[in-house]
């Protein structure tokens, strides 16, 4: 008896008071809670599906890279053509990600990764099906909505369900799944679109490129539908005073985790932070939110809640986060998106991309130079999706022991000096060298960019800032793939120079980040 009455005495040294009415209670707080139910076979769970729906996205959005020398022929593209079908993903991406990530903080993260994902898989599955320009661009658009609703929610719901002590850790390992998606793309484009397949008649083509496209939409498909057996995070559910579901899903994970053991909390004992100042404000505020969520009302609580992004104290981190987030994408996505497009023309023409371009473009036609590229091309882009693999072990490993902000520096100033390098090559394999360079070290800055703005923001306003980041990131990624399309006919150097200068000032601006490493989340 005694024993007993020591080890309640321990477990209670560190409870919070929590007074209703008459009746003086402990609680636990929600990182306590999360911590208590065990690390286990729920955890991998979480890790495999929003695993699988990360790679989703990462397909989705670079199957199209791989796409575009052999839809060429089919669509008649001119490089301005390319650089548009870059670009319209992160169109809908930019739009998707506040709306999407916005109602995730009034409705809940899985209703919206339902939606979200089931727009991108059919928007891409129809979109293999156009035969036209115009329309194939309309539907990549519809599908990069859904792609763009997806990632930020997949990252604030993974989040949630994670104990601080192994946070870091695990969005590390979640966002490997990218690359495991980037693989998947170019395998599949190594094996399928070079192949002479399909059916072709006068007025309507099924090839190769379409069939690939249609295969990329399995993830997304299959992920939404998953998504049906997992419960919502209870963190979400805490945050908008619905405590007893919050402990139902609490006491479902820790039974899955723990078999035959009993939950040592009860549903009224836990609360977001041991702060009841910030307990009771991010309550508030969410409740708020979850009313009136119709109408125009709606539309007030989305701009209320990025309102609150640039407000003390999360106004400097907001904003120092937007520029870091626009850099890297203008410098990644704007050089790693033109690849495959690269790879064909050093193969066609020799020597680096940057004097492959005298004669390579396409007329207005879109006839000149349209063949089939040959598997070099593929070959080259399934390895360079490959090299991210020793990157994404890095962070995993080092990503608590280094800190978020030092892994981001690092891999933002080392990708950019990378890049310099580019336009002094001589032939196709340094040119895969370099860009396998590129793509190790650049793994490091997303990563750690993954993690902080995971953990930078409150529970309340999360997904919306994490929409709200990803609008900068398409921001970028739209004007990166656009400068491309226009200059790199001219001289792919100029455009290689403005994405070294971006990522190395992106940079040197993370230097101003907090550092988020083993800290509580709100």
């Amino acid at each position: 008896m005694m024993i007993e009455e020591g080890q309640q005495a321990e477990e209670q040294s560190h409870l919070i008071p929590r007074h209703h009415g008459n009746d003086n209670q402990y609680a636990v707080t929600y990182e306590e809670a999360i911590s208590k139910t065990g690390y286990g076979k729920f955890h991998y769970l979480v890790l495999a599906l929003c695993g699988w729906a990360v790679s989703s996205d990462a397909i989705e959005v670079l199957s199209i890279s791989f796409v575009l020398p052999a839809a060429q022929c089919d669509l008649h593209l001119t490089s301005n053509d390319k650089g548009w079908l870059n670009s319209i993903m992160f169109v809908g991406m930019m739009l998707g990600g506040y709306g999407w990530g916005s109602l995730a903080d009034h409705f809940g993260r899985r209703q919206v990764l339902l939606g979200s994902l089931t727009v991108n898989g059919l928007g891409a599955l129809s979109s293999s099906f156009c035969q036209s320009f115009w329309i194939f661009l309309l539907m990549r658009l519809v599908s990069g909505i859904g792609v763009g609703g997806s990632i930020p929610v997949i990252f604030s719901y993974f989040t949630e369900f994670q104990p601080k002590e192994k946070r870091g850790t695990m969005i590390s390992v979640l966002a490997t799944f990218w690359m495991f998606g980037n693989i998947i793309a170019a395998g599949l484009a190594w094996i399928i679109v070079p192949l002479d397949i399909g059916y072709s008649s006068p007025n309507f083509t099924y090839n190769s490129w379409r069939i690939f496209i249609a295969i990329c939409t399995f993830p997304s498909l299959s992920s939404a539908a998953l998504f049906f057996l997992m419960p919502e995070s209870p963190k979400f559910l805490l945050s908008v005073g619905k405590e007893e579901q919050a402990a139902a899903v609490l006491k479902k994970i820790y039974d899955i985790n723990n078999p035959n053991a009993l939950m040592p909390y009860d549903v009224e004992s836990i609360v977001l932070s041991s702060d009841s100042k910030t307990d009771s404000h991010y309550r508030s505020n969410a409740t708020k939110n979850i009313k009136g969520t119709c109408g125009s009302k709606s539309v007030t609580k989305l701009l209320d809640s990025t309102i609150e992004l640039f407000r003390a104290p999360l106004r400097r981190s907001t904003i120092i986060l937007l520029i870091v987030t626009f850099t890297i994408s203008f410098g990644y996505y704007g050089l790693w998106m033109w690849f495959p497009e690269l790879f064909s023309r050093v193969e066609k023409y020799g020597g680096s991309p940057c004097d492959s371009v005298k004669g390579s473009n396409v007329t207005e036609s879109g006839d000149q130079n349209c063949t089939i590229p040959d598997t070099w091309t593929y070959q080259s882009g399934f390895l360079t999706a490959l090299s991210n693999l020793p990157g994404n072990l890095f962070t995993i490993f080092l990503m608590d022991k280094i800190g978020r902000k030092g892994i981001l520096v690092i891999g933002m100033l080392g990708s950019g000096v990378t890049v310099f390098f580019i336009p002094l090559i001589h032939n196709k394999v340094q040119n895969l060298l370099l860009s396998c360079t590129f793509g190790l070290i650049s793994t490091l800055a997303w990563n750690a960019l993954d993690v902080l703005q995971a953990e930078l923001f409150p529970t309340g306003v999360r997904s919306t800032a994490m929409g709200v980041s990803s609008a900068a990131n398409r921001i970028g990624a739209i004007l990166g793939n656009l400068a491309f399309g226009e200059l790199v006919d001219i001289h792919c150097s100029v455009p290689m120079i403005m994405v070294a200068v971006l990522l190395v000032l992106g940079g040197l601006t993370s230097l101003k980040l907090p550092n988020t490493t083993k800290t509580d989340i709100h």
